[in-house]
């Protein structure tokens, strides 16, 4: 918890140096929006800590590069989002607008993987930034708070949310997943650990966004398959050793169509460290 209270003190930092500097710089500084472009082991019995709220409204995925000139809006819009306790948010940084000058210091092959695969599943032609997929389900402007919040209320409201509960609980030893059952609708679905970097300041030297500052949160830097969920209530467990040596963690429960495409996201919650 102490992660999560120290990124919301940052954020609320963040809105009081932009608030102060376009008072005094005027309008032309302040952000603008853009238009997108086109075998497990036997439980300790250690005591186990009070799982987490197993629920959260929905999921954040945003897609986004530091040499796009349109991302800015959306990285400060994310880091919101990421200081919310009812939103999995969680940023990609991708590599094809490196060649614009600037090569984003947190860009990952997989991330750019991960969008191209989202891109087929839903039938589209191009990728683009800044794009925020909601729940796996659909995607928008990422630096459009209307879109992204109103996605996330009609997803909710349609039965198209978190249906699934994810509760997270550890001993000394490892982390424990409960997974509760499916319902009605899909009963398959991968269990998906997401890795990402604490927030990081950065000033980016050169390209279309050459002499800003910009704190990046949720930045993913792996993810990885941890096993399969098949729609009824199922435990799985990892080693604590696994999850504290990373920034930060995340579960998804996501389905997985016959062509290995993502599909949408029935649960989530955050591994927070001990």
């Amino acid at each position: 918890m102490a992660f999560r209270r120290l990124l919301q003190l940052a954020v609320f930092a963040l809105a009081v140096s932009v608030f102060a500097g376009s008072a005094v710089a005027g309008q032309s500084d302040r952000p603008q929006f853009s238009r997108p472009q086109s075998d497990r082991p036997t439980l300790s019995t250690l005591p186990i800590d009070k799982p987490q709220a197993d629920k959260p409204l929905g999921v954040v995925e945003l897609f986004t590069s530091q040499g796009c000139n349109s991302c800015p809006p959306a990285d400060e819009f994310f880091a919101e989002l990421a200081a919310r306790d009812d939103i999995v948010a969680l940023a990609y940084h991708v590599e094809y607008w490196d060649y614009l000058g600037w090569q984003d210091t947190l860009s990952r092959k997989e991330n750019t993987d991960r969008q191209y695969d989202y891109m087929r599943t839903f039938g589209s032609r191009s990728v683009y930034t800044p794009q925020a997929v909601i729940n796996g389900r659909v995607h928008v402007n990422g630096a459009s708070r209307g879109e992204v919040n109103g996605s996330l209320n009609r997803l909710e409201k349609a039965g198209e949310g978190m249906r699934v509960s994810v509760k997270v609980s550890r001993t000394s030893d490892r982390v424990i997943i409960d997974t509760g059952d499916a319902g009605s609708g899909p009963s398959d679905a991968h269990v998906i650990i997401v890795y990402f970097e604490p927030p990081q300041t950065i000033k980016i030297g050169k390209g279309e966004n050459v002499g800003r500052k910009m704190t990046y949160w949720n930045s993913v830097t792996s993810i990885q398959t941890a096993g399969m969920w098949h729609g009824k209530a199922q435990r799985y467990e990892l080693p604590m050793t696994e999850i504290s040596k990373k920034g930060g963690s995340a579960v998804l429960l996501q389905s997985v169509g016959k062509d290995g495409l993502p599909g949408p996201i029935l649960g989530a919650a955050f591994i927070h460290k001990p």
